[in-house]
């Protein structure tokens, strides 16, 4: 997310003469023994999976509830429900259903063919729930995925600041200051960026502006780039870089540290272990922002505080879908660890849709930020960052009644 660059998926037999009644019945008798004697199998639906002989009976189960791939919050039970089919028709009253999911085991009996119960005691990420019933020694199963997030903190802003506190820049600066006196409940942080990095010295300009953002209660973090790990940029230059955040501004100023152009590999690991331990050395208590832009390998989660799992438009947001199981990692993580920064987002009404969606339990975001500026992913154009958008004191009311649970402000 540079300020000037964005960086940036049966066989057939003979026909056989009429046979007598009596020799009929005989047949039927003797064919009928022979199945009994073999064990008769069982069919079953497509989510369940039959097992077992010695028994005619076809018998399948089904997940009625829940549906699959949904979301669910740690400490609250969830609510499953199976139907159980024998032979085509509900099971009888009272078949015993067991459904399980990792450590969690709960059973329930059929009524009308369906059994329920609650599951509680599930921990974070992905679960398989299993629904299981046996009858007449035939048995189903069915399995479904869902997913558990650790309980939702409040929404807080991110703002990619990358616009100088004089001219325009300098109302962007103070419509910022204001919006976080106005807004005391939302916390606000901006991302201190004077030259694509701390510049060669300390800005009394930045410098006012800079603290009178905090005293207005928002807190700053000091851009970083890293060029994805790759070496074009040495740690000892991003170390320079943060160092120099420090001196300029000091540590009352300078709450954390941004990392853009971060890797999402697991080769460049170790790259970022080395810069998340060098800042942690200078204060445990200072963030560590990291912005791959998108969602990273897992391992990613050890050395950063908080990712940007999406940069992009909000066209591309509202198909944002972290349930697959390359990405399910995330539901294990607080949604504090998790950012949003979504550009293109045109107009207030369609910044408090993706607002939404940041706070649903799919999407799972803690920090967020809309803007109407445009980027174009495929030709480079445009920057997003360069000012506030034109909906900023709305975006900030809809984020407080978000985490208020109250009626989202009137878009003008």
């Amino acid at each position: 997310m540079n300020p000037t660059m964005h960086h940036r998926p049966a066989p057939a037999f003979a026909p056989l003469r009429p046979l007598t009644c009596t020799l009929a019945r005989t047949l039927a008798l003797g064919l009928a023994s022979l199945v009994a004697a073999c064990g008769g199998g069982g069919g079953g639906s497509s989510d369940s999976a039959p097992s077992g002989g010695g028994s005619t009976s076809q018998v399948s189960v089904q997940f009625s509830t829940p549906a699959a791939g949904d979301v669910f919050t740690v400490g609250q039970g969830v609510a499953v429900a199976a139907h159980v089919a024998v032979n085509g028709a509900d099971a009888a009253d009272g078949t015993a259903v067991a459904f399980s999911a990792a450590a969690a085991t709960a059973t329930a009996a059929t009524r009308t063919g369906t059994a329920s119960t609650t599951l509680n005691g599930l921990a974070a990420g992905s679960q398989q729930l299993q629904a299981t019933a046996t009858v007449n020694g035939s048995t189903a199963s069915a399995a479904r995925t869902v997913y558990l997030r650790p309980a939702p903190q409040p929404l807080q802003v991110l703002v990619p600041a990358y616009f100088y506190p004089s001219g325009s820049g300098a109302t962007a600066w103070d419509a910022m200051t204001a919006g976080a006196a106005a807004q005391p409940g939302v916390h606000v942080t901006a991302i201190l960026n004077p030259s694509n990095g701390p510049a060669s010295s300390a800005d009394p300009v930045i410098t006012r502006a800079a603290t009178a953002f905090t005293q207005a209660g928002g807190q700053l973090v000091g851009y970083v780039y890293t060029r994805y790990g790759t070496g074009e940029r040495s740690l000892a230059d991003i170390r320079a870089d943060i160092d120099a955040y420090f001196s300029f501004y000091g540590r009352s100023l300078v709450q954390g540290i941004f990392l853009d152009e971060m890797a999402a590999t697991a080769n460049r690991l170790a790259f970022y272990r080395e810069i998340y331990n060098y800042i942690k050395a200078k204060d445990a208590s200072l963030q560590v922002i990291g912005n791959p832009g998108a969602i990273p390998v897992a391992g990613y989660a050890d050395v950063a505080d908080v990712l940007i799992t999406f940069e992009d438009q909000g066209a591309a947001y509202a198909n944002y879908d972290p349930r697959t199981p390359a990405w399910s990692w995330l539901y294990a993580l607080p949604n504090t660890h998790q950012a949003a920064l979504v550009h293109n987002v045109d107009d207030c009404a369609a910044m408090q849709t993706a607002v939404q969606a940041a706070a649903s339990a799919r999407n799972q975001a803690g920090w967020v930020y809309m803007t109407h500026r445009a980027f174009n992913p495929a030709t480079g154009v445009g920057n997003p960052w360069n000012g506030l958008p034109s909906y900023w004191t709305a975006l900030l009311g809809t984020v407080n009644s978000v985490n208020t649970g109250r009626a989202l402000p009137a878009c003008s």
